[in-house]
């Protein structure tokens, strides 16, 4: 198709561009994306709303740092999960295309404003972990809630002004420079300095955890040759640093499991022509992110001991409510019946 030579300067901004990156041509592909979309973010909401509710209805796991980090992560992959399938689905899905470059750009900002700040919470829990395990008897000292909450502030900040730069003029149309095959208006220099900056973050990240591991395993291989010498308390305070090392981990594992084949095409797209099958691919590993953020919630449920215990009292509350409203019509009943055979006992013997 002519229209779709988004490289050459006369057509990359007009408006027929935009329907070259509706890559999906078949309805059977809209409705996959659309179902993947729908069931992905449908219980990425509800999943990292629940751990929010968990982390701040407990005094004590709101007052932790690491719990702070954990909300900000949440809270990254709600937004991401809400602003992404709106603008996914209406792009790609419904083919939606009455909004101006402005509009598009602040969308995507906010897409990349909120995985940008789920990865980089990721980085600050990892970094958290890498303190407490290196440094046990400062850790108090050097992360405090003060300290965590300015950390935190200046995360989002960084991240929204990182993504807010194609809207303030840094995109190919103002420039006048080369276009990103895979996103409307984005300039590939743009394109290529973020991927390099996520791979920076996730080579920290990696960093990071391998050194906790490696303190992990030194934690372990010392308690069993010192059992009886540890104190409890220390003893305690360990395994749950090395039950959280190891929870964190498998939350890097997912992230890079489920970030690898966007980032590997964002690349190849840098140094190559892609196809429009490949295109597609992108649009379908990109619901993978949603993945992502759909599967931590469930990993800190299960591997986090404080808030698998708050999310069992919240299941134990629930039960008993729902059976004291299944016994309650039946006593109701019960009493009622019991009226009705005394009034027609006593008509008898009347």
């Amino acid at each position: 198709m002519d229209i779709c030579k988004i490289h050459e300067n006369a057509s990359k901004c007009s408006a027929n561009t935009m329907e070259c990156f509706m890559v999906l041509s078949t309805q059977a592909q809209k409705i996959s994306i659309a179902m993947l979309c729908g069931l992905f973010g449908t219980l990425c909401i509800f999943e990292n709303s629940l751990v929010l509710y968990l982390i701040f209805s407990s005094p004590g796991t709101r007052r932790k740092p690491s719990y702070l980090f954990i909300s900000s992560l949440a809270l990254a992959d709600i937004l991401a999960s809400i602003i992404f399938v709106c603008s996914f689905v209406n792009f790609h899905v419904f083919n939606e295309t009455d909004f101006s470059k402005e509009t598009f750009l602040l969308q995507l900002g906010g897409v990349n404003t909120s995985f940008s700040a789920s990865l980089s919470s990721l980085l600050l829990t990892a970094l958290d972990r890498y303190i407490s395990i290196s440094r046990p008897s400062e850790y108090k000292l050097l992360m405090t809630r003060k300290r965590a909450w300015i950390a935190l502030g200046v995360l989002w900040v960084t991240c929204a002004t990182i993504a807010s730069l194609p809207l303030l003029g840094w995109n190919c149309c103002t420039l006048d420079s080369t276009c990103s095959e895979l996103f409307p208006f984005v300039d590939v220099n743009y394109l290529s300095s973020w991927v390099c900056l996520t791979m920076v973050l996730l080579v920290c990240i990696t960093y990071a955890y391998a050194h906790v591991l490696w303190r992990a395993h030194q934690h372990v291989a010392y308690m069993e040759k010192h059992q009886a010498q540890v104190g409890k308390q220390n003893t305690t305070r360990m395994r749950m640093d090395v039950m959280l090392a190891k929870t964190l981990v498998m939350v890097l594992t997912v992230l890079v499991l489920c970030w690898s084949p966007v980032l590997v095409l964002m690349i190849y797209s840098i140094f190559a022509k892609l196809s429009n099958d490949l295109r597609k691919v992108f649009a379908f590993c990109s619901t993978l992110c949603l993945l992502n953020s759909m599967v931590n919630p469930i990993i800190y449920a299960l591997r986090s001991k404080e808030l698998y215990s708050s999310l069992r009292m919240i299941f134990s509350r629930f039960r008993r409510q729902m059976k004291a409203s299944e016994e309650s019509p039946e006593a109701e009943s019960a009493h009622k019946s019991s009226m009705i055979e005394t009034v027609c006992e006593d008509m008898h013997i009347t």
